[in-house]
């Protein structure tokens, strides 16, 4: 975590949660709501689980994504195309830097089996909590029953997956922009928690052992390859691509 955290609860309906979170972060839980948006803080309250600092607020909900999954859309999604397999119908995907699962929601839209891993504990919360919200949702209801959600270290997952899944999905948190305008304010607070990938040599080895048949890695459109590790073929995109690499059977 690269600034101090704060954890505010004020609907006792999550202090369970709310609870085992801070004392598994050793951060004092506050009994109140929140005054102002500047300090960095996590807020269980009213039912959702947000971030706010810096003036910002995040409360990830997938209800956002509603736009990018109607007909005749999916088709279009770059990311969609990477993980589809010729011949298999049925793929399942291990998203093994989850984060607040956009990308998994579209495969899942897709009709991928998707399996979402998240090591952060604090973006896992704010993860868990907008798919429990959206599983009430019968818009998009279904679409969230494909995924699977885990809080842990993919990498060890990997390693021990009894089944492999037919894509393995990285999306390594991209290196901090110089022009903080570029970033979307989302993605300004995520980064407050969670830095780049320090370990890409690590990340990769346990993709290419865990992956069944292919690796599909998100990058920026002009970034350098992820671990040195130059694709078979990629998809680009406007702001990313997604570099593919095959796993010989």
């Amino acid at each position: 975590m690269t600034e101090t955290l704060s954890i505010y609860l004020y609907d006792e309906n999550l202090n369970e949660r709310a609870g085992k979170l801070a004392s598994n972060l050793n951060i004092p839980l506050v009994r109140d709501i929140p005054r102002e948006k500047e300090s960095f803080k996590l807020c269980f309250g009213e039912g959702k689980v947000f971030l706010q600092g810096g003036g910002m607020e995040l409360v990830p909900d997938f209800t956002d994504l509603s736009d990018r999954v109607k007909p005749g859309r999916l088709n279009t999604e770059v990311l969609v195309k990477a993980c589809k397999i010729k011949g298999d119908n049925n793929t399942t995907v291990f998203d093994a830097t989850a984060g607040l699962g956009e990308d998994s929601f579209i495969l899942a839209a897709a009709g991928f089996n998707v399996i979402l891993y998240e090591k952060d504990p604090v973006i896992y919360e704010l993860l868990l909590n907008s798919w429990e919200r959206g599983r009430k949702d019968p818009k998009i209801g279904a679409i969230l029953s494909r995924m699977h959600i885990y809080s842990g270290d993919s990498t060890e997952a990997l390693s021990m997956l009894t089944e492999k899944p037919g894509v393995v999905l990285l999306d390594p948190m991209f290196p901090e922009r110089k022009k903080s305008g570029l970033i979307k304010k989302k993605f300004q607070l995520l980064q407050k928690l969670e830095s780049p990938c320090d370990d890409e040599e690590g990340l990769m080895a346990a993709a290419l052992k865990g992956a069944g048949k292919r690796i599909v890695i998100k990058r920026p459109a002009k970034g350098p390859d992820l671990a040195g590790r130059v694709p078979d073929f990629s998809y680009p995109g406007k702001a990313v691509r997604y570099d593919c690499i095959l796993i010989n059977s």
